[in-house]
C-alpha cells in the first residue's frame, strides 16, 4: 500500500491522484510500502511554540534596547510642570511610533527572509529541528513567507486559537499555515 506524500492519505490502488487532496501520486520505490516511507514528519505544537518563543526573544533583544534608549531620552528632555507641552508630547509619541513600526518591520523581515531562505527556517526553528515548506515539501517564496507571517496576526486575534489548531490538525498546521499553504516539518522531511 502507498500513501500520498502531500497529505499522508492511503492511495487507491492504480490511482494517479490522491482521493483526499488531489496531489499526483508517485509510485513507491522498491521496498517503500509503509506510511512511514511517504508521510512527512510534521513539526508538533510544542516544538513550534518553543521555536516561536526563541525567535520572538531574539527579535525583542534587538528591538527593546532602542525602546529603552528612547524612553530615557524622553525622560531626560521632558519638562515636568503644570502645563504639558503638546509639541514635546507629539515628539515623544512620534519617536515611539517610529520605533514600533521599525520593530514590526524587523520582525516581518526576520521571519519572511529566514523562512524563504535556503535554510527554510528561523534561528529558533533551526535550533529545534523544523523548517517551513509548501504543501509539496518545497522551499517557500518570500511572498508566501510574508503571507504566512501576516496571517499569524489573524491566528493571534482570535485569542490564539489559530496557533492552538496546530496541536489538533492532522498535518500540525496552524491557521496561518492553512491560509498560506505551508507546512512545518521536522528535519529529515520524512520518517
Amino acid at each position: 500500500m502507498s500513501f500520498c506524500a502531500r497529505c499522508g492519505a492511503a492511495a487507491e490502488p492504480g490511482s494517479a491522484l490522491c482521493r483526499r487532496c488531489g496531489a499526483p501520486l508517485e509510485a513507491p520505490a522498491a521496498g517503500e510500502t509503509t506510511r512511514a516511507a511517504a508521510a512527512p514528519r510534521y513539526g508538533g505544537f510544542w516544538r513550534r511554540a518553543w521555536a516561536f518563543a526563541l525567535d520572538r526573544l531574539l527579535v525583542a533583544t534587538v528591538v527593546f534596547p532602542f525602546f529603552g534608549l528612547a524612553f530615557l531620552h524622553a525622560l531626560r528632555t521632558m519638562r515636568f510642570g503644570d502645563e504639558p507641552d503638546p509639541a514635546q508630547a507629539f515628539e515623544v509619541f512620534s519617536a515611539f511610533l517610529t520605533l514600533a513600526c521599525a520593530g514590526a518591520a524587523l520582525g516581518w523581515l526576520y521571519f519572511a527572509l529566514m523562512e524563504s531562505s535556503a535554510k527554510q527556517a528561523t534561528l529558533g526553528k533551526m535550533l529545534l529541528g523544523v523548517r517551513v515548506t509548501d504543501l509539496a515539501g518545497r522551499r517557500v517564496s518570500f511572498g508566501r513567507a510574508t503571507a504566512r507571517y501576516f496571517c499569524k496576526l489573524l491566528s493571534a486575534l482570535i485569542l490564539g486559537i489559530g496557533f492552538i489548531m496546530a496541536a489538533f490538525h492532522s498535518r500540525k498546521q496552524a491557521l496561518h499555515d492553512l491560509i498560506a499553504g505551508t507546512l512545518v516539518v521536522r528535519e529529515g522531511g520524512v520518517t
